[in-house]
């Protein structure tokens, strides 16, 4: 298996990862006033607990990422 390169700063040959980033700013990067970057970058670790145990997302029927991975394997 080889490893394919996409175009840079394409969303759409990288959409989930844009999305993502898109995300973050919206909801965590920028939304909070962080006194520095150290202070931003602690926050980081809780915001992707939020993001992945309790934040619905509408592209998985209104679940988390958690509960759609428990589905799957229970």
């Amino acid at each position: 298996m080889c490893h394919i390169r996409r175009g840079r700063y394409e969303p759409r040959t990288n959409e989930k990862a844009e999305r993502f980033i898109q995300t973050l700013c919206k909801e965590w990067a920028y939304v909070m006033p962080f006194k520095n970057a150290k202070e931003r970058k602690a926050w980081l670790p809780q915001y992707l607990s939020i993001y992945n145990r309790i934040r619905r997302h509408s592209t998985l029927g209104n679940r988390s990422p958690q509960q759609r991975l428990c589905e799957l394997l229970c």
